[in-house]
């Protein structure tokens, strides 16, 4: 693993600006929501993420950064299953200067570590846009493989799952 990036909790309102730099972009949002999040929506979701990083201290969403420069590249999410107590889903978004440089893949490594050290976690899911060949290459690149295609909440969706342990 490298050492390219590090990881921090969003944990205060004053990450918010970077978190809506982030889900405002119609770039990034492209694969995710087909569009940008509006202020409202982004301070919404941003809340609940906020009480989900204080219920679960290891886990939920991350700021990543560049560890050379100290600057702002994406989120980072290792959320764990509300319904399913050995099951968490990892995601990651990306600001477009940072696309192709393999920081997703960086992501995706450092929160699979953190899954597989985790005892009691068995399996690892992943939603992707089945349109995002990126991500795509870099789940099945860790192992994940296709377990279902389907609309989800009106967009294109894939599931794709990991067995870690058991």
């Amino acid at each position: 693993m490298t050492n390219r990036i590090y990881l921090k909790k969003f944990s205060a309102y004053t990450d918010f600006s970077d978190y809506y730099l982030l889900v405002s972009n119609e770039q990034v949002m492209a694969m995710v929501t087909e569009r940008g999040l509006s202020m409202e929506e982004a301070t919404a979701d941003f809340e609940t993420i906020l009480k989900k990083n204080e219920k679960y201290p290891d886990f939920g969403r991350f700021k990543i950064y560049d560890s050379a420069t100290h600057q702002f590249i994406g989120l980072g999410k290792m959320d764990l299953n509300d319904n399913e107590a050995d099951e968490a889903e990892l995601g990651y978004l990306v600001l477009p200067e940072y696309w192709g440089k393999g920081y997703g893949t960086e992501i995706a490594e450092h929160l699979m570590a953190l899954a597989e050290s985790t005892p009691f976690l068995h399996k690892i899911t992943a939603i992707i846009d089945p349109s995002n060949a990126g991500s795509r290459k870099i789940l099945i690149n860790l192992g994940f493989v296709s377990e279902q295609v389907a609309e989800m909440d009106g967009l294109p969706g894939e599931i794709l799952g990991k067995k870690i342990k058991g």
